[in-house]
């Protein structure tokens, strides 16, 4: 029995080890897009979805300095939904989430709500959205 039970958990630590953490694989935008020096940008290519000219990315921004007002709603990483138009190169908002913690970690501070959805901007060279829109679209 105690052989069993053994041989059990070094499976299950293998297949762990062996496919890895469950979270977001989070890569670090190129650094000409990182707009502001107290925080990092990232996107998650897993969540690169396209139909036609459309693409909606996930992205994450950790900021190495507490951020919002006061208790409760301080928080050190904001996740964030972005619907891309690769033709017109045009950004909007689906949704938007704060956490406590660093990397979309911790407690959900606030978001996770439509933000501007159906308001097209247009992407400005030198930011964040034209990084996720290289990274979505594939220009470069």
């Amino acid at each position: 029995m105690f052989t069993y039970r053994v041989g059990s958990w070094i499976l299950l630590a293998a297949l762990f080890l062996a496919h890895g953490p469950v979270w977001a694989e989070w890569v670090a935008i190129d650094a000409r897009y990182q707009s502001h020096p107290l925080q990092t940008a990232y996107i998650d290519p897993d969540t690169i979805r396209r139909e036609g000219h459309l693409v909606v990315v996930s992205a994450l921004v950790d900021w190495k300095a507490m951020q919002g007002g006061r208790a409760p709603t301080r928080f050190y990483s904001t996740t964030i939904t972005k619907q891309l138009d690769c033709a017109e190169k045009q950004v909007r908002s689906l949704a938007a989430t704060d956490f406590y913690g660093h990397m979309g970690t911790g407690e959900v501070i606030g978001g996770g709500s439509n933000t501007s959805e159906g308001q097209w901007v247009a992407i400005e060279p030198g930011t964040l959205n034209e990084g996720l829109w290289e990274a979505a679209c594939g220009k470069g």
